[in-house]
């Protein structure tokens, strides 16, 4: 049962990562995820880049997990690397920025992160 609410709890920590550039422009992670599934179905050729199809599978894989009886390591560990990926990246533009949103957006995951693979270890 851990195991399924640490994998509920990095999709949605991943969800606020926050996102700024230039002037007045900035958005959360799920607004970017809400625009991505509308153009899946309209325009699917705009969305095939690996920053775009690695997180939104690794999110995919990481709610399939939470309809198992018992989540499956593998694929928890496949889904936290693929959505990883990102959220790491976004966190050291924070870093190299010294933006505090950015920083303090992607930490719960992070967190989140250490938590669920300190549990698999476990196991």
């Amino acid at each position: 049962m851990k195991a399924k609410i640490l994998n509920a709890l990095l999709i949605i920590s991943s969800l606020f990562g926050y996102l700024e550039w230039g002037q007045g422009q900035q958005t959360f992670l799920f607004q970017v995820e809400a625009d991505i599934i509308s153009k899946l179905f309209s325009d699917p050729q705009s969305i095939i880049h690996p920053f775009i199809i690695l997180p939104l599978f690794g999110q995919v894989l990481l709610f399939l997990t939470l309809f198992k009886k018992i989540p499956q390591r593998k694929m928890t560990y496949i889904g936290l690397l693929a959505l990883g990926i990102l959220l790491l990246f976004i966190f050291f533009i924070g870093l190299m920025s010294l933006n505090y949103k950015i920083i303090l957006s992607t930490i719960p995951f992070l967190l989140f992160a250490v938590l669920t693979v300190k549990h698999l270890r476990k196991l």
